[in-house]
């Protein structure tokens, strides 16, 4: 079974590819609003890598929010048209907060800057599987006050794609598939005049 795993939504493009219990590619690319250019060139040397038309990969995993709006669409795009156009090809999708913490150990807790002094954030225990905090559109002081035993950022997360394989949620149909924002578009809070 091929696997890819695909993530736009923090300031890090993340790309791996899983053949069964093998890691064949990984990368972590550093954007600056700018993953669009990357996302599916990143996908493509992943099939290289592995030797792999995309038409015969067996499944794809996105992470789908919360984070930057944008981002989150891309990824979600791609799994989505992925799938669609390769109708044997799976769908899953994983929280990109579970996605962050997946490479650590014990109680994590996990943000994605929000602006504002908000953050997009939970702490998550990796040994109970299940969250202490849950994710939300959270102050970052709030988030800080919860206990944990290490913290993951957008820009400093590493992922244990194993984990985010097992904890993965089949999407039953694409094309309904909706990101995760957790919050309304910039433009839907001016327009309401809302601060968060």
């Amino acid at each position: 079974m091929t696997t890819i795993i695909v993530d736009s939504s923090t300031k890090i493009l993340y790309t791996c590819l899983l053949e069964d219990q093998k890691k064949v590619y990984e990368s972590y690319i550093e954007g600056q609003n700018d993953h669009a250019k990357s996302i599916l060139v990143e996908i493509a040397k992943a099939c290289d890598q592995a030797k792999v038309e995309l038409k015969n990969i067996s499944r794809v995993i996105v992470g789908y929010g919360p984070g930057s709006y944008t981002g989150v669409r891309m990824a979600v795009s791609v799994g989505k048209m992925i799938s669609t156009l390769e109708k044997k090809i799976e769908l899953y999708t994983i929280s990109t907060l579970l996605l962050m913490v997946s490479g650590s150990e014990g109680k994590v807790q996990a943000s994605i800057d929000a602006r504002r002094g908000n953050c997009f954030g939970c702490v998550y225990d990796t040994s109970l599987k299940q969250y202490l905090l849950p994710e939300a559109l959270i102050e970052k002081s709030i988030l800080e006050q919860e206990p944990f035993d290490c913290i993951v950022t957008e820009k400093d997360f590493k992922v244990n794609p194993f984990k985010v394989f097992a904890w993965a949620t089949k999407v039953i149909e694409p094309r309904t598939l909706v990101p995760n924002y957790l919050r309304k578009t910039e433009a839907e809070r001016n327009l309401n005049d809302e601060k968060i």
